[in-house]
């Protein structure tokens, strides 16, 4: 699938952004299914291969690949795992992460995604960030309120950072602006790879 180049100005990357999402909502259920099962196995290896204690993660969100199954079984191959899902604040500024385990009392916010209901804080040493498109070289568009940037600039340590999505989302360039930052690694449907640092 040919890559989209992106022109960096704000109503450009909106435009973008909105084509992206509407893109991947348009495909079918059992297109979804199929590409997040196999978008599925290739978290799992590459969580193998950076074994992680604690991550964080997002619920999918308006077609998202449903990563919850990756989740599930990563935290029963090991009673020591735990996993964290953010809870975006209500005025401009990084997000929380709060203990989810399979089973958890889970509750609305504000988006109308699911956050759990205890407040348990954990940190995480990686985080599972969702695209709406990316780049080889790390770079992500999200949905525009820059809460991961804000998130990643405020941790110390910093989490290895992972982008999941789907090829659909794959661009040639987002032209990253001054605030954007790459992530370590991606995954999709067609493998994992860490960013290319040129």
């Amino acid at each position: 699938m040919a890559a989209y180049h992106v022109i960096s100005n704000n109503p450009e990357r909106k435009a973008l952004r909105q084509a992206l999402i509407a893109r991947r909502e348009a495909l079918t259920a059992d297109e979804r299914l199929q590409l997040t099962v196999t978008l599925n196995t290739h978290l799992l290896e590459l969580l193998a291969r950076l074994q992680p204690r604690t991550l964080g993660f997002c619920w999918p969100y308006r077609g998202e690949a449903d990563i919850l199954p990756a989740v599930t079984t990563w935290l029963a191959a090991d009673s020591g795992r735990q996993a964290a899902l953010p809870i975006v604040p209500e005025q401009p500024g990084p997000l929380r992460f709060y203990r989810w385990q399979p089973g958890a009392a889970m509750q609305q916010d504000r988006f109308g995604i699911p956050q759990p209901v205890e407040h348990v804080t954990l940190d995480t040493d990686l985080l599972l960030v969702p695209v709406n498109g990316f780049d080889a070289k790390g770079y992500r568009i999200g949905y525009g309120g820059g809460y991961f940037d804000r998130t990643l600039a405020s941790l110390t340590p910093q989490p290895v950072t992972v982008g999941v999505g789907f090829e659909l989302s794959r661009l040639e360039s987002i032209e990253p602006q001054a605030h954007d930052r790459p992530l370590d690694w991606l995954v999709t449907e067609a493998g994992y790879w860490m960013r290319k640092e040129t």
